[in-house]
């Protein structure tokens, strides 16, 4: 099972850009350090990039904090224009590529992502956008739209699983997104083969999977995900996001094991109501978990260790 071993790391909102939250943790594992990118909010609610470097061995222990943006906000009308989240990141040669979410604002629902993609060729901390255009949108297979995505490289193919969202439902006059996750190659990381495969299925009280965290241990893929109720989710506890988990011989075909997730809401504290945008990741001998806690990353995120 997963040990939480506490809250991380905060904005303190000191600049205009990180005025609340530090959501959807994602994880760089470099030699001496880990890079952990963020998701924070300016004072209107605008998502943007930043970064903090850990400790190898001691994730508690912040040795730098990046007091910057690392994007400009898309220009109008682009999928970016609202908003930019990270969502993988991964070493291609010299580069590292960094997937994103990106937001724009809708007119009947509320809002409609699509994943991007930023390359980097010093190291992780300055990062291109690849285009003003996202690399995976609205199509034949996702007429909605698409959002966090994790990112592998095996036997010469980028694999990736992301979110998916099949629908719009309406709960007391308001829309709320209906996405399950699935699964999409490619083989330079940029231009992907979606065929519609659904890697993770919704139960049928289920409302949205979201940010796939994938591990290859032992010839077995193993995923941990974030997983919440149709509505009435963002202060429910009973409805609100907890953390999901499958496992699958070849990376397509999952079969769901949630009891075996291994991690659950805590009893009090910044993460007592939700726990949600797990990344998952090897340290050493040691297999990590960075999560969110309340409020969709309003408290922050934090760490377990599996033991």
């Amino acid at each position: 099972m997963w040990i939480k071993k506490g809250n991380i790391y905060n904005v303190n909102g000191q600049f205009d850009w990180n005025k609340s939250h530090a959501q959807v943790p994602v994880v760089d594992l470099l030699e001496d350090r880990i890079r952990v990118y963020y998701s924070t909010r300016d004072v209107s609610g605008r998502s943007n990039v930043s970064y903090i470097e850990v400790e190898k061995n001691n994730p508690e222990k912040i040795i730098y904090e990046h007091t910057a943006p690392l994007f400009e906000l898309g220009n109008l009308g682009s999928f970016d224009d609202s908003g930019i989240m990270p969502s993988s990141i991964i070493t291609v040669g010299n580069k590292k590529y960094l997937y994103y979410i990106g937001w724009t604002t809708r007119g009947t629902v509320p809002f409609q992502n699509a994943v991007g993609l930023a390359i980097s060729e010093d190291g992780g901390k300055v990062f291109k956008k690849l285009s003003e255009g996202p690399i995976i949108s609205v199509n034949f297979i996702e007429p909605y739209f698409s959002g966090t995505s994790f990112v592998t490289f095996e036997d010469d193919i980028f694999k990736m699983w992301y979110l998916s969202c099949i629908k719009w439902e309406k709960f007391d006059g308001k829309p709320e997104p209906i996405y399950n996750i699935k699964y999409a190659e490619s083989v330079d990381g940029i231009t992907w083969n979606q065929t519609g495969k659904v890697a993770i299925e919704l139960n049928d009280d289920e409302g949205g999977l979201v940010s796939a965290a994938v591990i290859k241990e032992d010839g077995k893929y193993k995923m941990w995900f974030g997983k919440r109720k149709k509505s009435d989710y963002r202060n429910n506890i009973t409805n609100s996001y907890k953390i999901g988990y499958a496992e699958s011989l070849n990376g397509k075909d999952w079969v769901r094991k949630d009891d075996k997730a291994g991690i659950d809401i805590s009893s009090e504290g910044w993460d007592s109501e939700m726990i949600s945008y797990p990344y998952v990741f090897k340290n050493d001998n040691n297999l990590i978990m960075l999560y969110n806690g309340n409020g969709f990353g309003k408290t922050g995120f934090g760490y377990a260790v599996w033991e």
